[in-house]
């Protein structure tokens, strides 16, 4: 797929890019063979291959569910200017 100045323009317009007169036709040759190379995978038959999250096999390691810090709500809340039931109060900011 070959792309122009003017459609560098439209992509660059809502992706909120500037890009100026000299680079766009280096955008637009690299946007083109990024194209060309999806183009290129989407031919190739994955029908039999399975969806993956990983290449590797491997169930992920995971640490024990377990408190490692105490509990310190009521020091840390001790320096607040206004609590109430273990939350921190602020003005309002919507009305």
């Amino acid at each position: 797929m070959s792309l122009d100045r003017a459609d560098v323009a439209k992509i660059a317009h809502l992706a909120r890019l500037a890009v100026d007169g000299d680079e766009a036709d280096a955008v637009a040759r690299d946007l083109s063979r990024i194209l060309d190379l999806v183009a290129q995978m989407s031919v190739v038959n994955t029908g039999g291959v399975p969806p993956m999250a990983h290449p590797l096999d491997m169930p992920q390691r995971l640490r024990p569910d377990v408190v490692t810090e105490p509990d310190r709500r009521d020091d840390l809340q001790a320096t607040a200017p206004a609590t109430e039931a273990g939350l921190y109060l602020v003005p309002r900011v919507i009305e």
